[in-house]
């Protein structure tokens, strides 16, 4: 997790989004980004109704936006709302769109500070890169922001009325988008949504926009290795060796972290003592949502009876991507012929996680005892089928279900790191 920003469920972020909204304006500006269709802009409109007459919503995507003027009758209206109702909430959706919105945003919030105006802002952005970039260099010490990640099974569970396991199984499926969460019985009409209003703007707009990105196609290629290869560790060499146009070494790297940044891929490093064998080590990639596995795969989600291995490989991508959105830092460990699954370090503390949907054997379960024996201060936690779980805890391993972990996280309290038993 970045050191600039937090990772929060909607409703996480909107109870933040009150609390700072409620202290002395002016504060600082709360810029919000995050992938797309996650409710940012249901966020917004949710803070106006909050506020009623103080509150000004203001679309940077609507057509009054392109319109001469736009940003001085906004900041006007705002100074009027402030002293009818003795305070206002500025609330811009889709700021990063605007043309150079953050030197506007500085110039108006610098204004606001000198004449004291009780005035908030709170601005969106789809394209974190975009947003990062624009805080970074006009907004220094201007602004906090706030990461609206993707989905949880809980939050899809509560939000929608399913129960748990059905949430998680969906989220396993068809990934978390809660736009599209609600055209799950519609597979066709799901799979357009996805790629129409999430996939295609990410990548055709939200980075290629991006004077870095050099060569579209092969950035979407990268992405395209990206999404058939979850969960494993893939060299930059291997991938160059897939795509049909292939690029430098260091390109693909840049590409890599731009789909990050996009909320789409994450490339997950080494946990190593050395950085030098953190940078030497191949990634491994995880996809941030499981609905992009679902949109891209042409075979469409796997039947865990029929195809038991790619079901394996797209439940360890999500435990792992839910750890990454939840904010902690996931990397993986493998020193020949040893391997875990994830490594994690952050709020809910130090974990060292393998998945397992079938068999764990103790053959299977060597590299989680001896990484657990090397570090001693990680909690070891064998995340399988529950029907597995007395069998894994035999070993002297702590065991949940796969399932348990996607709703609630690791286990919370725990007195010190469990060891395994000697075989």
């Amino acid at each position: 997790m970045s050191s600039e920003d937090f990772r929060l469920s909607f409703h996480e972020a909107r109870d933040l989004l009150i609390r700072r909204l409620d202290e002395r304006a002016p504060g600082r500006i709360q810029l919000l980004a995050g992938p797309r269709q996650v409710g940012k802009t249901t966020l917004l409109l949710e803070l106006a109704e909050r506020h009623g007459d103080a509150a000004i919503y203001a679309a940077a995507d609507g057509p009054e936006a392109t319109l001469p003027g736009f940003w001085e009758r906004l900041w006007a209206r705002a100074a009027d709302t402030a002293s009818t109702q003795g305070h206002a909430v500025v609330l811009v959706d889709e700021a990063h769109l605007l043309h150079d919105w953050a030197s506007h945003l500085k110039g108006e919030w610098d204004r606001l500070r000198r004449r004291k105006l009780p005035i908030h802002v709170v601005a969106t952005g789809s394209s974190a890169l975009r947003i990062a970039a624009g805080a970074r260099e006009s907004l220094a010490g201007r602004f906090e922001q706030i990461t609206l990640t993707h989905w949880s099974a809980a939050s899809l569970a509560e939000m929608f009325g399913v129960k748990p396991r059905t949430a998680v199984d969906l989220l396993i499926k068809m990934g978390s988008y809660p736009g599209a969460f609600e055209l799950r019985g519609d597979l066709a009409r799901w799979s357009a949504y996805v790629r129409d209003a999430i996939l295609e703007p990410a990548i055709g707009r939200d980075i290629v926009a991006l004077a870095a990105v050099r060569k579209p196609a092969l950035l979407r290629q990268v992405f395209g290795v990206c999404v058939s290869s979850p969960s494993q560790i893939v060299s930059l060499q291997k991938i160059q060796g897939q795509l049909q146009d292939p690029g430098a070494l260091e390109t693909i790297a840049h590409y890599l972290t731009l789909l990050e940044q996009a909320f789409l891929v994450a490339a997950l490093g080494k946990h190593a003592a050395s950085p030098a064998r953190q940078r030497a080590a191949p990634p491994k990639l995880i996809t941030l949502n499981n609905a992009l596995l679902a949109v891209v795969d042409s075979r469409g989600a796997p039947d865990r009876s029929t195809d038991p291995r790619r079901f394996g490989a797209w439940v360890e991508n999500a435990c792992l991507a839910h750890a990454w959105n939840s904010g902690q830092r996931v990397t993986y460990w493998r020193e020949q012929p040893l391997e875990v699954d994830g490594v994690l370090e952050g709020s809910w503390g130090s974990w060292v996680i393998e998945v397992k949907t079938g068999s764990a054997t103790n053959p299977e379960l060597r590299g989680i005892a001896e990484f657990t024996r090397r570090h001693p201060g990680f909690h070891p936690l064998v995340l399988c089928d529950d029907e597995v779980r007395t069998t894994v805890e035999r070993t002297g391993l702590a065991a949940m279900s796969w399932r348990d972990f996607l709703l609630h996280g690791p286990p919370r309290g725990e007195a010190g790191p469990s060891r395994p038993k000697s075989r």
